[in-house]
């Protein structure tokens, strides 16, 4: 009887309390976590884990000595991304950054993309906007990222220090400067020969990553990997 009662207990609160996909807005059925199986298939993902040459890692060129880089979808105006990402930023909805960070790895482990990783640090927020939000969306990202590979998680190392402006609307160049002096690192001397996968939420001109990564470069990091949930180009 208990497990004909607990299945009740669940559609009465599905009934209650429908649990929504953050891609589309649906009810979710049972069995099916945070993203539709629906939009699981049908999101617009970029495969750049088995092209080492592809668009994300094009813009660490000549900036900045990278391992590997990419972004698991593409984010278009109105998309679905576009919805994901909008869901787990503003919304509070952080079990949409961990099953992002769980797909992520997925992919990964169908390829030796992230051999050799170590440690994972995601790109932090100012201490103001974290205390706001509540929680880093990359972090969560991250967290699920994580989980699903058996790596360590570090939130400590890599530290904005000073709040930006919106940098939407600025060139890629005007971005770069702007953030120079936006992230430190602390205890460099434990960062030493290693490996950092460094995670964001979004890639548009990679200034952001640029910036951060170029920091765990100066603390000694061994080598870098970059990669996101979305990249908006």
């Amino acid at each position: 009887m208990k497990p004909r009662f607990a299945q009740s207990f669940k559609s009465l609160c599905s009934l209650l309390f429908p649990r929504l996909c953050g891609g589309c807005n649906r009810q979710l059925n049972l069995g099916e976590q945070t993203i539709c199986t629906h939009c699981l298939y049908d999101l617009p993902y970029t495969d750049h884990h088995q092209h080492p040459d592809n668009i994300v890692a094009r813009l660490f060129w000549g900036n900045l000595p990278v391992h590997s880089a990419m972004a698991m979808l593409y984010f278009r105006t109105g998309s679905k991304t576009q919805q994901l990402i909008h869901s787990l930023k503003y919304k509070g909805q952080q079990d949409i950054g961990i099953q992002l960070g769980k797909m992520m790895a997925a992919q990964f482990k169908k390829t030796d993309w992230h051999t050799g990783v170590d440690l994972i640090i995601p790109i932090p927020l100012h201490r103001n906007k974290l205390r706001k939000r509540g929680y880093n969306q990359s972090a969560c990202i991250a967290r699920g990222l994580a989980d699903m590979l058996s790596l360590d998680l570090n939130t400590d190392f890599l530290i904005r220090h000073s709040a930006t402006e919106s940098q939407t609307t600025k060139t890629r160049y005007k971005r770069y400067q702007d953030l120079q002096n936006t992230f430190s690192v602390n205890h460099p001397g434990l960062l030493e020969e290693r490996h950092v996968l460094l995670i964001d939420d979004v890639v548009t001109t990679g200034a952001t990553l640029i910036a951060g990564a170029t920091k765990l470069h100066q603390a000694g990091v061994k080598r870098i990997s970059i990669a996101a949930a979305a990249c908006a180009f």
